[in-house]
This record gives structure tokens, C-alpha cells and sequence, in this order.
């Protein structure tokens, strides 16, 4: 019987290409959808990678054929998102481009992923951040849990590995509480950005990922219908968009000697005390 502490590990890291937050976002209005021109690797994804990254280092790393495999679906640009994430250490890359894929809700990305997943082979944990910081729905990592039907320990705010065990620990944090939770492989894994601090590559890092592989796939290579992704596989649809409205001034309340009792006022016109 083999050591579960020397069987190599397989981890799948979820990355997402999402719009630049140091920009206004907009809707391209031709097709309802966020301009993507614009975008980078999600910055709650980063602290996915660190884990996964942390995970597979606690078993020996890639010298001792643990393998963390970034993965992301999107258009060409998405692939920008494998690249950091091979630049800060994972071993290889996973894209799924397919133009079928564009419109894609959580039911339908949460479907493709999972594809996806069983495409790379025996994969023991997959890992996400705990949103995408575009759509922020956040339920795509528990989804994702049950159509792999892989244990769910999901908004982890600090990750124990049992590298004997093959299990994690969990805390996740409501307010004053904190709750415990442990599950063994396989498993799917959304860490917050309490979790850890990702580091950022390095210049070894950088050019050692220009050495690595990233393979791109389709929606057919997963034997995914193009009826059960995109919009055509969505339970939502955007009917309409509009820009937000600019700023209007503010009221300026000059005090002349009254103006706590004109702020009083004008709180209470507001239904605001």
C-alpha cells in the first residue's frame, strides 16, 4: 500500500482575466457584455494560486512531481492570466477558448469548468479565489464542488494541509465567529484575501514560465454542446444597460452659526435619522 504522503499531487488553480478595477468598467452595448479590452489576472485569484502553490511546496513541489496547472476560460487575451500565474510558480497551463463560451452566466462557466476539470486528468484539489472581481457572484467554486461531486470548502480565510492525510482544514470567518471545516481529496478549495499574501514573481520566475507549456482547448475537445454553454446554456440574460449616471453636486451647507441644525434637517429629509 502507497504513502498518501508520497503520491504526487495534482492541483487545478482557477484563474479568471477580469477588467482592470483601476479603470470604470463598461458594457459594450452591441452585446451587453463587459469590455474586457482592458483586463488582468483577478486579484482575488492571486491568493488562489498561492495556495495551491503552498499546497503542492508542503509535499515537495514539482521536484517531487506535484503539478499546479492554471487554468481559465476565455477569449485570446485570458491567457495573460496563466501567465502570471506561471510566473509565480505553477507548472503548466490550461485554456479553454471557445467563442461559444462568450455570454456564459455561473450555471453555464460553473458547466464548462467542471469539463474542464475532468479533462486534466485525476485532479486531487482544485483551487479558486473567493469571487471573480468582475461579477463577484461567488457561487461558481460550490457549484463547481457539486457537479465534480468533490468535497466543498469554500471563503477560507486560513488553509492547514495535512500532507500525511491528504486533507485540509479550513476557518472560515462570520464576524466574532470562526468555523472549522476538513475535508480529504478530492476537493475544491475558495480561498479570501485573508488567506495568505501572494508573492510576486521574481525574475527566475518570470523566465522559467516562457519555458512553459499552456495547452488551449475547445468546447467540443471537452465534449461540451454549444447548447449548454455560452448564452444558449445560461438561466440568465441582461436585457439591458446603461452607463451610471454622472455625480451630481452635493448640498453645502455653510455654517453661519446654524449649520448643525440645517445638517440635522437635511439627515432628516433624507430618512437618514
Amino acid at each position: 500500500m502507497s504513502d498518501a504522503s508520497s503520491t504526487p499531487l495534482t492541483i487545478l488553480v482557477l484563474v479568471k482575466h477580469v477588467p482592470d478595477a483601476q479603470f470604470d468598467r463598461h458594457i459594450d452595448q452591441s452585446t451587453l457584455r463587459m469590455d474586457r479590452s482592458e483586463s488582468i489576472l483577478s486579484e482575488l485569484d492571486e491568493y488562489a494560486v498561492e495556495a495551491a502553490l503552498a499546497i503542492a511546496e508542503e509535499r515537495g513541489g514539482p521536484k517531487a512531481g506535484n503539478q499546479v496547472i492554471a487554468a481559465t476560460m476565455g477569449g485570446p487575451k485570458a491567457v495573460g492570466s496563466i501567465k502570471k500565474a506561471l510566473q509565480m510558480g505553477a507548472t503548466s497551463g490550461l485554456h479553454l477558448n471557445d467563442e461559444t463560451l462568450a455570454g456564459s452566466d455561473a450555471t453555464a462557466t460553473s458547466r464548462a469548468l467542471a469539463a474542464l476539470v475532468k479533462y486534466a486528468g485525476n485532479v486531487d484539489l482544485v483551487v479558486t479565489g473567493m469571487a471573480s472581481t468582475d461579477a463577484e457572484t461567488a457561487v461558481v467554486p460550490a457549484q463547481l464542488a457539486e457537479r465534480l461531486e468533490f468535497a466543498a470548502l469554500t471563503n477560507a480565510s486560513r488553509v492547514e494541509f495535512d500532507s500525511a492525510a491528504s486533507a485540509l482544514t479550513i476557518s472560515r470567518d462570520h464576524g466574532s465567529e470562526s468555523l472549522k471545516l476538513s475535508a480529504s481529496f478530492p476537493a475544491v478549495l475558495s480561498v479570501t484575501d485573508q488567506a495568505n499574501e501572494p508573492r510576486y514573481p521574481n525574475f527566475r520566475g518570470i523566465m522559467a514560465a516562457k519555458k512553459k507549456k499552456t495547452e488551449e482547448v475547445t468546447a467540443a475537445d471537452l465534449g461540451l454542446d454549444a447548447s449548454a454553454v455560452g448564452a444558449a446554456g445560461s438561466g440568465t440574460e441582461v436585457v439591458s444597460a446603461e452607463a451610471r449616471p454622472a455625480r451630481t453636486a452635493g448640498t453645502v451647507i455653510t455654517d453661519n452659526g446654524q449649520a448643525g441644525i440645517a445638517l440635522v434637517n437635511y439627515l432628516a429629509e433624507q430618512k437618514l435619522i
